[in-house]
């Protein structure tokens, strides 16, 4: 008598772990966008321009607060949830004078901004833009970028010529590197320094004030420290040889070269 063939057992245990994952997906997804929808849209998220202290900005002292503020100005009355930090961050470098920003969420609803501003090194003279036009004093950072000068702030910088709204920072960034280079050589005596010329940055020419005189020193590359002291200790018999003489080259270490003055 033949066998009967044997029925294929159904898997239970298989189907109910599945049938329990899949209902713990369904309840953990509908879970997640009940959450979702409750932090954008729940009163106590919002953020409200009539609270006092619900945006707050730190460490801004030159940028402009107004230009910060308005890059948050859409986000009032909308949770701060809804608020794309990146995008708001990326807005905010754009902002004369900042370095670097970071924005926060603090719970419930406010939102904290920290700003990082741009350190100025020098005074930069640009380029006359057109016939009598006054020159244009501007500010340089450590990374060749061009500041507007804030109001009411005052600055004990040289004047930086040499640079130009042409440039690139890149390019900026070589010729301010050579002046700090230059000023951080000459340490105290570098407080006499009213002007410097990086238009060529291995080749730098300075305006110095020596005895109540502003002089022309061509330094050069390098070893400006031993220069401009040898010139001082030799200054004062200079003068009584060529006292009308402004202009001198100190690019080899081993003399200096009263250069001829422009006959009027």
């Amino acid at each position: 008598m033949p066998r009967e063939k044997a029925r294929p057992r159904i898997r239970w245990r298989f189907w109910l772990g599945a049938l329990f994952w899949f209902a713990l997906f369904v309840s953990s997804a509908m879970a997640a966008r009940l959450a979702h929808r409750y932090v954008l849209h729940d009163a106590q998220f919002l953020l409200s321009a009539e609270q006092r202290g619900a945006l707050t900005l730190d460490g801004v002292q030159y940028a402009s607060r107004a230009k910060l503020l308005r890059v948050f100005a859409g986000d009032y009355g909308r949770s701060i949830f809804a608020v794309p930090l990146d995008e708001r961050r990326r807005r905010l470098l754009a902002v004369d004078w900042v370095l670097d920003a970071t924005v926060s969420r603090v719970w419930p609803n406010r939102l904290c901004v920290h700003v990082t501003e741009r350190t100025p090194v020098a005074f930069v003279s640009l380029p006359l833009r057109g016939p009598g036009s006054p020159a244009r004093f501007l500010l340089v950072d450590a990374q060749g970028v061009l500041l507007d000068p804030p109001l009411r702030a005052q600055f004990a910088f040289p004047v930086l010529t040499g640079l130009s709204e042409d440039q690139t920072d890149a390019e900026r960034r070589v010729r301010v590197r050579a002046i700090q280079n230059l000023m951080d050589e000459l340490g105290p005596a570098g407080q006499n320094i009213s002007e410097i010329n990086a238009a060529v940055p291995d080749d730098l020419t300075v305006i110095a004030q020596v005895e109540g005189r502003p002089l022309e020193l061509k330094l050069g590359e390098g070893n400006y420290g031993t220069r401009l002291q040898n010139f001082l200790l030799h200054y004062p018999e200079i003068r009584k040889h060529a006292p009308n003489n402004t202009t001198f080259d100190l690019r080899l270490d081993d003399r200096i070269t009263a250069e001829e003055q422009p006959k009027p």
